[in-house]
């Protein structure tokens, strides 16, 4: 097993917990362009990190991903566990630093009081939150396309340079449309980093958050690769 590529998963899930989840917490989506400024920053980071790390590893940074290639041919299976480890570490350590920060906010009776990583969990099933199979069905729906445009973009037939923007974008679209039903996983990793921290409800959520991308991006996957013909 490439350790740079190790590295490299590791540290672009890191990115993204730390810039994505960070953006939730600290411009979450009930303030003014809350919803867009956190679409954004999942979006660009990954975008970023698949320009900046990319080449060193294909640019996973979400064990649905990792699943949904390997369903579509683009990567070898005994390779997966691997990289989901790294990923989920990585998310983890993005967290951490997170909780970090927020350990070290300002404190006093006139300063607001930091909203925590709670705002950065996946959820489902509460009284003010989507039905489970509402949550199942965007978080799968998504993955499978995620899969589509990643197949699609790096395909030899198009064009090169421009599969992470494709990529970075259409993750920015997908949190516009589910930020509001299931505050957008897509991806374990990022979903696992905060709920560790969090505990509770935030864990037993996490089997959804789990299944539903893995399920879509496998089938997303397996579609591409019939769709391009590789």
């Amino acid at each position: 097993m490439n350790a740079r590529a190790l590295s490299a998963e590791f540290i672009g899930t890191f990115a993204l917990v730390l810039c994505g989840c960070g953006t939730a917490i600290f411009a979450p989506p009930q303030a003014a362009g809350g919803i867009l400024a956190v679409a954004l920053a999942f979006g660009l980071t990954v975008a970023a990190m698949a320009f900046a790390i990319g080449h060193v590893s294909g640019g996973h940074f979400n064990p649905a991903v990792t699943v949904g290639l390997v369903a579509g041919g683009r990567f070898p299976v005994a390779e997966a566990p691997a990289y989901i480890a790294a990923q989920v570490l990585g998310g983890i350590a993005g967290a951490g630093v997170l909780a970090l920060i927020l350990a070290g906010a300002p404190t006093g009776p006139n300063v607001p009081r930091a909203i925590g990583l709670g705002a950065a969990v996946n959820h489902f099933g509460g009284p003010k939150e989507y039905a489970m199979l509402a949550a199942f069905v965007v978080e799968a729906a998504m993955a499978a396309l995620l899969l589509v445009v990643i197949m699609g973009s790096t395909s030899k037939r198009t064009p090169p340079g421009f599969a992470p923007l494709a990529i970075g974008a259409s993750i920015a679209v997908f949190h516009l449309l589910s930020i509001a039903i299931t505050n957008t996983a897509l991806n374990p990793a990022r979903a696992t980093a905060p709920a560790l921290f969090v505990g509770g409800k935030a864990i037993g959520d996490l089997w959804l958050f789990w299944m539903a991308p893995i399920v879509g991006a496998g089938l997303g996957g397996a579609l591409s690769r019939w769709l391009q013909s590789e």
